[in-house]
């Protein structure tokens, strides 16, 4: 018998409150639907977290992280802590839960549904049919290098920030890239810097040796900036996108236009742990951020932490078929022009946070 799924809970700040309670409740209903048990645990990160224990990530949480079969995360930070110079920052809760976890691999899907083409900020005839898989390296690179401070001298003010990269750090991203291919259409991009960057030149290096274990696997290599462009320009060439961690933060924002919000991605943090089932233990997440001025109004969209949720019971709970009808229940929202205000478009009826939860609740089908 599968045990029950222990799933931690980290609301966040902001929206995030909001748009997780209608991810955990369509797991909820997921659970009655494909007969499975879930139990929950929550506790703060983030702003709130420092507001309650002066760290955006006390060591209650964390270790709740690791008793846990996954963990479902709304997004952090907000004015009232955005102080660029304070010691203590909401992000920090992130940064510290990927390496302490040693989730390496950020999976962020990029697929437009028939629905939303209209949305996209660009033409229809190049967004429909989307379907991009990025791999984004989460545990070294500009984010995590040492030293990253701000320093005073003779001169004045200046600034340093460390890229770094090891071996074994793109190789275990980039095999993890190939494997989820092989799953796909078979093609991987990767996306560096390598006629500038030391960093992105061991990373090409690293890549190619990786290419050899995987024939079956069609590999390009394509600079950043001209990724930037091809991009908008003809996204349906791509299958898996692996690159490093902040070109992989930059491209995903960016390719946000062609689903028309940020609101409607969904990502997955995952490392080579596993957890009480025998699956990847996962950190599961919105792409948004926590989006304060919008906070409290009821207005969120909430797809993006509910396609999280599939995500979660893909990679870490083994229930394929319930991340599938959730997959579906999205898109039969979106069919029926149901929006929240973020993809509302003519013809369109636009409602609330609430609303889009119960709308897909209720065509969750076993």
């Amino acid at each position: 018998m599968t045990p029950s799924a222990r799933i931690a809970v980290f609301p966040g700040d902001g929206i995030g409150p909001e748009v997780i309670a209608e991810a955990r409740a369509v797991l909820e209903r997921c659970a009655e639907v494909f007969r499975f048990d879930i139990e929950w645990t929550e506790a703060p990160v983030g702003g709130i977290a420092i507001d309650r224990h002066e760290t955006a990530l006390p060591e209650s949480s964390l270790e709740l992280a690791r008793a846990s079969d996954a963990v479902l995360l709304g997004a952090v930070g907000g004015p009232r802590w955005d102080n660029p110079r304070s010691t203590v920052r909401p992000e920090q809760a992130l940064l510290r839960l990927r390496k302490e976890l040693d989730l390496y691999a950020n999976l962020r899907p990029i697929r437009v549904p028939a629905a939303l083409v209209p949305a996209a900020a660009v033409h229809a005839r190049l967004v429909h049919g989307v379907n991009i898989l990025f791999v984004r390296e989460l545990t070294g690179g500009l984010y995590f290098g040492q030293p990253s401070e701000l320093r005073n001298g003779p001169d004045g003010r200046a600034a340093v920030d460390t890229l770094s990269y090891r071996e074994d750090e793109i190789a275990r991203v980039t095999r993890l890239a190939f494997a989820l291919a092989r799953g796909r259409r078979r093609r991987v991009t990767s996306v560096d810097k390598a006629n500038i960057l030391a960093t992105s030149r061991l990373w090409r290096e690293i890549v190619a040796e990786v290419s050899r274990e995987h024939p079956d696997v069609q590999r390009e290599d394509v600079l950043v900036d001209a990724m930037a462009m091809h991009l908008l320009r003809r996204p349906r060439d791509f299958d898996v996108v692996v690159t490093e961690n902040l070109f992989g933060d930059i491209l995903t924002d960016e390719a946000a236009v062609l689903i028309g919000s940020l609101g409607m991605l969904p990502s997955a943090s995952l490392g080579d742990a596993r957890n009480r089932i025998g699956e990847r233990f996962g950190l599961y997440e919105p792409v948004h951020g926590s989006a304060p001025d919008i906070a409290g109004r009821g207005i969120a969209n909430p797809m993006g932490a509910i396609l999280s949720a599939a995500m979660l019971l893909e990679y870490s709970l083994r229930q394929p078929a319930a991340a599938r009808a959730i997959e579906m229940a999205v898109d039969w929202v979106l069919d029926a022009g149901l929006r929240t205000a973020d993809i509302s478009h003519n013809g369109c009826r636009t409602v609330g946070t609430r609303e889009i939860g119960a709308a897909i609740r209720a065509r969750l089908r076993g």
